[in-house]
């Protein structure tokens, strides 16, 4: 049985990555790669490792930690420092090593391998790393789906009820050309009629958590949320007076990254579901919508104003937050 052998970072994985395994893989009967990460870099190695085991549902994905030199001039012992790590996982072989690199024919010789160049000069996916990391948005095509997801910027728009949330954030996801998500306690209230026991409550935050983990697959660089699990936090505490521990875990693995407050100054209109629209509520919401952002340390934007003012001020407010974002969207003033 031929085994075969790949060292790399991953950071992050791209479709260059993915190429180099399949070329493996193809040849060989099993395939062990090996992802090497540091505590210092950026990506988690656990995340990047996830990443990969979910696109190569059938490789051999090991995990080192080792805090060892990234290149030969940083320690005089740096190939055997190198191969005693590779031994802990791969303590015989492998026959063949497979790499996109020139320190392919170092390591290849050193575990007794023959040693396969794939793409040296990536000509079947130009992309690398490095370019990557300073510029997701600009090679989007050749990040796999989980990758993308991790660099999606979410905007969430949030305030009291009947402030032009949705007649918003639907129009500014056209206008960036990407992915919007609707209040899924909206979808919700609208199929059960109501909203009365903390098992419905229950009820729309897992179902809001799973609808955001949908949309940043499908999103477009950018995603553009009716609403989020802190805006489903702030309603749980105006039905129950305090949300539970397991919801806000819920909405810190999921954080937007910019929200969007419309502020209260458009009149409430009643639409047969709203139960929220005296002056006091709506400032109660507003109120406690800059509590959490500012305690969280959360960016936000007031948006107020006739609907061409806050048309004006969310679409800058996102350029503003994200330009190398918009610049590969092409949506940035000038371009």
């Amino acid at each position: 049985m031929a085994t075969g052998f790949i060292l790399g970072k991953f950071l992050p994985p791209h479709r260059g990555h993915l190429y180099l395994i399949e070329q493996a893989r193809q040849q060989v009967d099993q395939l062990t790669v090996l992802v090497c990460s540091l505590k210092r870099e950026p990506i988690p190695g656990e995340l990047r490792i996830k990443w990969l085991r979910e696109l190569c549902p059938n490789v051999n994905f090991q995990h080192c930690t080792d805090e060892n030199p990234s290149y030969p001039h940083e320690h005089p012992d740096f190939w055997n420092i190198w191969i005693n790590s590779v031994r802990k996982f791969l303590p015989n072989g492998p026959e063949v090593v497979f790499s996109s690199e020139t320190y392919g024919d170092e390591l290849a010789q050193r575990l007794g391998a023959r040693h396969v160049m794939v793409d040296l000069e990536r000509k079947t996916f130009p992309i690398s790393g490095t370019a990557v990391r300073e510029n997701p948005y600009a090679h989007w095509e050749m990040l796999p789906p989980p990758v993308q997801a991790y660099y999606v910027r979410k905007v969430t728009f949030a305030g009291a009820e009947s402030t032009g949330k949705t007649t918003l954030s639907l129009p500014l996801a056209v206008h960036f050309n990407t992915a919007w998500l609707p209040e899924y306690g909206r979808l919700y209230v609208e199929q059960v009629r109501a909203c009365e026991a903390q098992a419905d409550m229950d009820n729309i935050a897992r179902g809001q958590a799973q609808l955001e983990d949908w949309g940043v697959r499908r999103a477009n660089r950018l995603l553009v949320c009716d609403t989020d699990l802190l805006v489903t936090l702030i309603w749980q505490e105006r039905y129950f007076e305090r949300y539970p521990e397991w919801m806000n875990t819920l909405y810190e693995a999921r954080r937007s990254h910019l929200y969007l407050l419309c502020d209260t100054d458009l009149p409430w209109v009643e639409d047969g579901f709203r139960d929220s629209g005296t002056d006091e509520r709506r400032k109660w919401f507003q109120r406690r919508f800059i509590e959490e952002f500012e305690r969280r340390r959360l960016p936000y934007v007031l948006i107020s104003g006739a609907h061409a003012q806050r048309w004006q001020k969310a679409v800058e407010a996102v350029e503003q937050h994200f330009p190398q974002l918009c610049s590969a969207l092409g949506r940035m003033k000038g371009e």
